[in-house]
């Protein structure tokens, strides 16, 4: 299938999965059970309106979901209480699979989410959309109920960002489009048909999850869309239009240390696949500069993008899901 024949056939619009009543019954005609997991860090101020909102909507209305979770990474706001009291299953992430230890980042969330949560399809939500909506749920998790040969179903979307002064009505999606998409470009050049490779949303088939490892940090979406490329083909990726996704600005120098995280993961997956030579020792520490009146400091921040081994290997997930 060629690149443009990727994206005509392989590109979808949530308007067209608006039949909700239609979708459930197709569900239930599968026997699939469908789990949404909310990673979160310091999200009171969203979290109690996305969870509102899903377990209305696609759990009491239209029984989509079986399942909304929060794996949390430690909060020391009101995000495990707010997302409690609003009827989420809640679990603090160093809670789960303590055997294996903590380590902090969004992709550790995700892959304990694979071990916690029970159902046949897993939807990461963001827990910061300030425009929340049943689409970010039922738009992706659609073309795997309706299209069996898809198995991980990415979104995107328009993504104003949100300032105290209103809604500025372009930017968003900088790392991606000045690091993921020149690497992509270079390497893989077939993922450069996914509009936003980073967004926070995405479905996936539980088979897929459990046979892939999990960056702890930033460079989970980067690896998981090369992995799922080179072990499933383009065939088994597909897009959503979700129209307009509204969350937080982040500072720049934010943006480096994702950027950097990203880079080390996809460096060490190109060298894994045989895309590069050997790679000499990398760094762990980003350097940034910061000013004091007319004096600059460095600050150095120390990223290791570890990961997590395919969930299908550890001895618990077997015994769990009764995986001989």
């Amino acid at each position: 299938m060629s690149l443009n024949d990727w994206i005509k056939n392989n590109t979808m619009h949530h308007s067209q999965f608006w039949d909700l009543k239609k979708l459930v019954e197709e569900k239930e005609k599968q026997n699939l059970k469908i789990s949404l997991c909310l990673p979160t860090l310091n999200e009171e101020k969203t979290i109690g309106k996305e969870i509102v909102m899903f377990k209305s909507e696609l759990m009491d209305r239209y029984p989509l979901l079986d399942e909304i979770a929060v794996i949390d990474s430690g909060s020391t706001d009101a995000t495990r209480e707010i997302s409690a009291n609003f009827g989420a299953d809640v679990h603090l992430s160093s809670d789960i699979l303590p055997q294996y230890g903590e380590k902090k980042g969004k992709g550790e969330n995700l892959w304990k989410a694979v071990y916690e949560l029970n159902g046949d399809v897993i939807v990461y939500v963001d827990a910061d959309i300030k425009n929340i909506h049943p689409r970010f749920v039922y738009g992706l998790v659609a073309p795997l109920i309706y299209r069996p040969e898809v198995h991980y179903v990415k979104a995107f979307y328009d993504r104003p960002l949100a300032f105290s002064q209103g809604v500025r009505p372009s930017g968003g999606g900088r790392v991606t489009e000045i690091l993921t998409r020149p690497l992509f470009s270079l390497f893989f050049p077939e993922l450069t048909g996914l509009v936003q490779p980073l967004s926070g949303e995405y479905a996936v088939r539980r088979e897929v999850l459990e046979s892939i490892p999990f960056p702890i940090g930033y460079g989970v979406e980067t690896s998981h869309l090369i992995d799922v490329y080179e072990k499933w083909g383009m065939e088994a990726i597909a897009q959503v239009d979700l129209d307009q996704r509204v969350h937080r600005n982040q500072e720049t120098r934010d943006l480096g240390k994702m950027a950097f995280g990203i880079l080390r993961a996809f460096l060490f997956r190109a060298e894994e696949l045989g895309v590069i030579g050997e790679l000499p020792e990398l760094s762990t520490v980003l350097k940034q500069f910061q000013a004091h009146d007319e004096e600059f400091e460095q600050v150095s921040h120390t990223i290791v993008e570890e990961e997590r081994p395919p969930m299908i290997e550890l001895p618990e997930y077997r015994e769990k899901f009764g995986i001989k």
